[in-house]
């Protein structure tokens, strides 16, 4: 794990934030064992063969999480939005997310990477 994405989510002010941050990096992982983590235009960007596979970004009111390489995937209707080849749900405050479900869509999207 890359020291910088570590501090990206432990500085996140909100508490909640810290929490779905370090949620999806784990979904990451668990998709992508062999994962690549920086922190590229100030939030955590997670590759495979140097190949963008995810993405974590906050505002104040949600923390979104993107899926590149989805053109193939199929999503679950009103969770994702974007163009076809990068999609993003964006979780807000007590909202939860299928993890398992979320790691098998970020598997198959990084499969070809």
């Amino acid at each position: 794990m890359n020291q910088e994405v570590t501090d990206f989510i432990e500085a996140l002010q909100e508490p909640w934030q810290r929490e779905l941050s370090a949620r999806l990096r784990e979904v990451v992982y668990q998709a992508i064992p062999a994962v690549q983590e920086r922190i590229q235009y100030k939030k955590p960007h997670f590759l495979k063969n140097g190949k963008y596979a995810a993405v974590i970004s906050t505002s104040k009111a949600a923390v979104s999480f993107t899926i590149f390489n989805a053109s193939e995937l199929t999503l679950p209707e009103d969770l994702f939005d974007g163009p076809p080849e990068r999609k993003t749900i964006k979780l807000k405050q007590g909202q939860s997310f299928d993890a398992d479900q979320l790691s098998s869509l970020v598997s198959q999207a990084s499969a070809s990477l």
